[in-house]
C-alpha cells in the first residue's frame, strides 16, 4: 500500500529522491500526529499565556473563514498527491509498465482509499458510517481524474484546474440562496452565527450552499442509522471537486521538481534557483488571487467547503512550505535535520492510521503501568495533558522509527 500522499513509495524506497519533498511530507504527518499534545486543553489551563493561546489556535480549526496551521494539513495531504504523481509514473514506466495497467492500479488505489477513509469513520458505530468529507475518501475520489492528467500533456493539468475552480464557483453562484429570513438554526447554524456572508459569497454560507443540498439527496441513498440532513462541521462530498484543484496544483509543482538536477526522473534538468522561484513565485500568487477574491466579497476562504478562494489561498501556502523545505534540502544541502521527518513521512499511511486509532491505546498503557501521577508530577496539573501527548508522540514515533529501520514501507 503506497501511502496516499506519496504515490512515489509504489517501490521500496528509491535511491534518488528530492529531500524537501519527503521533510514536507513528514511536517504534514506530525502536524497531525501532534494533536496528541492537546495545545487547546493547554491554553485552557493557562489561560493568561499568550503563547498557548497562539499554539491553541494553530492547532485547530478556524470556525469558518481564514485559516489556522491546522487547517492546512488536508491540503497539504492533497497538494502531495500531486507532487509525488510525476516521479511515480516516471518510475512506473521505467519498469515498462503498461498504461492499462497503470490506469487499472490507480483505480484500485482510488477506491482503496475512499473505502479506507469510510472504514475509519464507521469505527464505534453501530453501522458502516457512508460519508466521503474526509481527508482519504476526498483524495480518493479524485485520484482516477488526477493520474489521468498525470498521463496527459502538462498544459491539459492548468485547463483543468480553471475550469475546475471556475465551474465550481459558478455552480454555487448558480443555486438558488435560501428565502429570506431563512432560519439557519434548522441546519445547525447558531443563531448568533457572526460568519454569514452577503452578495455572491452568501452562496457560500454554512449548509445552505449547493454543496450541503447535494449531500441531503446523495448520502440519504446510503443506509443510515438516521437520515442526513446537514453535516455540523458542514464539510462536503462535493469538496472532493475543488480538492481535486488541489492536487492538480501539486501535479504542476511535480513536474517543475522533475527537472532538478540530479534528482529528477526526467532528462532535462533546470537549475534548482529557478525551479525554487517557481514554487514562491507560483505561491505567491495563488495567496494574493485567494485573497483577492474575499477581500472583493466573490467567494470567502473557507477550508470546510473547499471554495475556490481556499484553493488559491491553501495552495499558495502549499507551495511556499515546499518551496522551503526544497530550498533547505536541496538547493542549500543541508538535510541531516530532516531525518525525523523523512522517517515519518516514509510510511506515511502508518501514521495517518495510528493517529486515528492508536492514542487511546497508549494513553491507557502509559495510565496501566505509570498511572496518572508521573505525569502530573513532570508537568503539573496545567501541563499533564501535553507531557503526556509528548509520551504518545514518541510512542507513534517509535513504531516509525522501527519500520524505518527495517525497510518496511506500506504502501496502497
Amino acid at each position: 500500500m503506497a501511502a496516499p500522499n506519496s504515490p512515489s513509495h509504489s517501490d521500496t524506497l528509491p535511491t534518488r529522491r528530492i529531500a524537501g519533498i519527503d521533510a514536507f511530507r513528514g511536517f504534514v504527518m506530525l502536524l497531525m500526529m501532534a494533536e496528541v499534545l492537546h495545545l487547546a486543553q493547554v491554553s485552557e489551563n493557562v489561560p493568561t499565556s499568550g503563547f498557548w493561546q497562539v499554539a491553541a489556535f494553530h492547532q485547530t480549526h478556524v470556525p469558518w473563514t481564514g485559516c489556522s496551521l491546522h487547517d492546512l494539513i488536508q491540503p497539504a495531504f492533497s497538494f502531495l498527491v500531486g507532487v509525488a504523481l510525476p516521479f511515480s509514473i516516471a518510475s512506473r514506466r521505467r519498469r515498462d509498465q503498461s498504461v492499462a495497467a497503470m490506469t487499472g492500479h490507480a483505480a484500485w488505489r482510488a477506491v482503496a482509499l475512499v473505502l479506507l477513509g469510510v472504514l475509519l469513520r464507521s469505527l464505534h458505530r453501530e453501522q458502516t458510517y457512508w460519508t466521503f468529507e474526509d481527508t482519504l475518501s476526498q483524495i480518493g475520489l479524485g485520484y482516477l481524474p488526477l493520474f489521468l492528467l498525470g498521463l496527459a500533456a502538462p498544459w491539459m493539468a492548468y485547463a483543468a484546474f480553471t475550469l475546475i475552480v471556475v465551474g465550481y464557483w459558478t455552480a454555487f453562484v448558480l443555486y438558488p440562496l435560501p428565502p429570506e429570513g431563512f432560519d439557519f438554526t434548522t441546519v445547525g447554524v447558531p443563531a448568533d452565527w457572526p460568519h454569514h456572508a452577503e452578495g455572491l459569497a452568501a452562496h457560500f454560507n454554512k449548509n445552505a450552499n449547493l454543496a450541503t443540498a447535494f449531500d441531503r439527496w446523495f448520502l440519504n441513498l446510503f443506509p443510515r442509522e438516521d437520515p442526513f440532513e446537514f453535516h455540523r462541521g458542514a464539510y462536503a462530498t462535493l469538496s472532493f471537486i475543488p480538492t481535486l484543484a488541489t492536487m492538480i496544483l501539486g501535479l504542476i509543482a511535480g513536474r517543475w521538481l522533475q527537472r532538478h538536477p540530479g534528482g529528477g526522473e526526467i532528462g532535462e534538468t533546470a537549475p534548482t534557483v529557478m525551479l525554487l522561484s517557481r514554487l514562491v513565485v507560483g505561491g505567491g500568487v495563488c495567496l494574493a488571487i485567494g485573497w483577492g477574491l474575499e477581500a472583493a466579497d466573490l467567494c470567502p476562504i473557507v477550508k470546510r467547503i473547499w471554495t475556490p478562494a481556499w484553493v488559491f489561498w491553501s495552495g499558495g501556502w502549499c507551495l511556499l512550505m515546499l518551496a522551503g523545505f526544497y530550498g533547505v534540502c536541496d538547493l542549500i544541502g543541508f538535510v541531516a535535520w530532516a531525518w525525523p521527518l523523512r522517517v515519518i513521512g516514509a510510511n506515511s499511511i502508518v501514521a495517518y492510521v495510528i493517529a486515528h486509532l492508536w492514542e487511546d491505546f497508549f494513553s491507557r498503557l502509559f495510565t496501566t503501568h505509570f498511572g496518572n501521577a508521573v505525569f502530573v508530577t513532570l508537568g503539573g496539573l496545567e501541563y499533564e495533558p501535553l507531557v503526556r501527548g509528548i509520551a504518545v508522540l514518541a510512542c507513534y514515533f517509535g513504531v516509525l522509527w522501527w519500520m524505518w529501520s527495517r525497510r518496511v514501507f506500506v504502501k496502497i
